[in-house]
């Protein structure tokens, strides 16, 4: 391992990183995180992913695995490593370029711990316990209400804050912990002078679709029941299976009938992984069935679906199982983001410590 990942002050001398860093400020910076929790699903690709991948191409993006998040709630370590490098893999294996964005591990930038203790002074016990995911987390895990839980916000704030990004891709359930970490950037700019840009959520709103899981209860997702969800990794033969069990009824009772959601979710994967022409063809068939002359036959579009949901996947499945197979490219990629990362953060930190007083060096 380089050096130069634990002395920021050299890396700036890096032409590479010197450039990283100029045509950082030619872009609004873009910054999201995700836990190595489970594994990427289809509603995280078409709900997240798929945006991110045309994201690298227009801002100045950084991705990064949120591992010192998930001791909150995951305080067994022992697979951490392995779930890091296959998020990395399969967010490469989505579409995204590590030659264009930081991809990197979030304990590898420690500055962003400095950085979430000086936030933690601007941060208060009575508005952190009222947050929504604290109160679920404690639902959830009674016998675990650790500190960290209680400061989430903070150390999402300080992710988001360490890079000055004023765009960050967030669904409904991170909006307040966005709005929290605008009111701490608000309150740090306020006591100690101008600092931070505040950050708002960002999304391509028009192109946002909410995936389903496959049983029609509530969207896709990784802890959910794992037969109802499409994981990025799974093989062609689970994914028929899961396809075929999808949830179904009898077929429209009149014709052109308001679709119930669980069959309005299988018109939406098929939009997204079919052809024009498929859609299309057992759309006419729903909108013309009726009591007693049901035309749609659910099983034959399951059956098309799957195979098309088959195509769609395998690609990913297999190119992330090839960065997996290849331990040493996965952890250049990821000393690499962290060398950018970590040019962005020390530039970010200087300016916080001189902000506060504590540059004695």
């Amino acid at each position: 391992v380089s050096q130069s990942r634990y002395y920021p002050k050299k890396m700036a001398k890096n032409g590479v990183l010197i450039h990283y860093l100029r045509t950082a400020m030619e872009k609004e910076i873009v910054l999201s995180g995700i836990r190595p929790t489970g594994f990427l699903h289809l509603g995280n690709y078409f709900g997240a992913m798929r945006n991110y991948v045309r994201m690298q191409d227009e801002y100045n993006c950084c991705f990064f695995v949120a591992n010192w998040h998930s001791l909150t709630t995951h305080p067994d370590t022992k697979t951490l490593q392995q779930s890091v490098l296959r998020v990395v893999a399969e967010n490469i294996a989505c579409g995204l370029d590590p030659e264009k964005v930081p991809l990197y591990v979030q304990s590898d930038v420690p500055e962003i711990a400095e950085l979430y203790l000086y936030l933690n002074m601007l941060a208060y016990k009575g508005e952190l316990e009222k947050t929504t995911t604290f109160k679920d987390k404690v639902r959830m895990q009674p016998e675990n209400v650790n500190a960290g839980l209680l400061t989430y916000p903070v150390l999402q704030a300080a992710d988001i804050l360490i890079h000055r990004a004023v765009k960050v891709p967030v669904g409904k359930d991170q909006e307040q912990n966005l709005e929290m970490a605008r009111n701490f950037a608000e309150r740090f700019n306020h006591r100690y002078g101008e600092t931070f840009p505040l950050p708002y959520a960002f999304n391509y709103n028009s192109e946002l679709v909410k995936i389903l899981g496959l049983d029609g209860n509530g969207k896709m997702g990784k802890s959910e029941n794992q037969m109802t969800t499409l994981f990025l990794a799974d093989d062609d033969e689970l994914i028929r299976k899961k396809v075929m069990k999808a949830k179904t009824d009898q077929g429209p009772l009149t014709p052109n009938s308001t679709k119930p959601d669980y069959i309005q979710n299988l018109f939406t994967l098929m939009s997204l992984v079919s052809t024009a022409d498929t859609v299309k063809k057992f759309e006419d068939d729903f909108n013309n069935s009726s009591e007693g002359n049901c035309i749609i036959r659910y099983g034959d579009m399951k059956k098309q679906l799957a195979e098309d949901m088959v195509n769609f996947i395998n690609p990913i499945r297999t190119k992330a199982a090839d960065l997996q197979a290849n331990k040493d490219l996965l952890l250049k990629i990821i000393h690499q983001g962290a060398d950018k990362a970590r040019a962005s953060a020390s530039s970010t930190l200087t300016a916080v410590r001189k902000a506060v007083g504590m540059n004695y060096l």
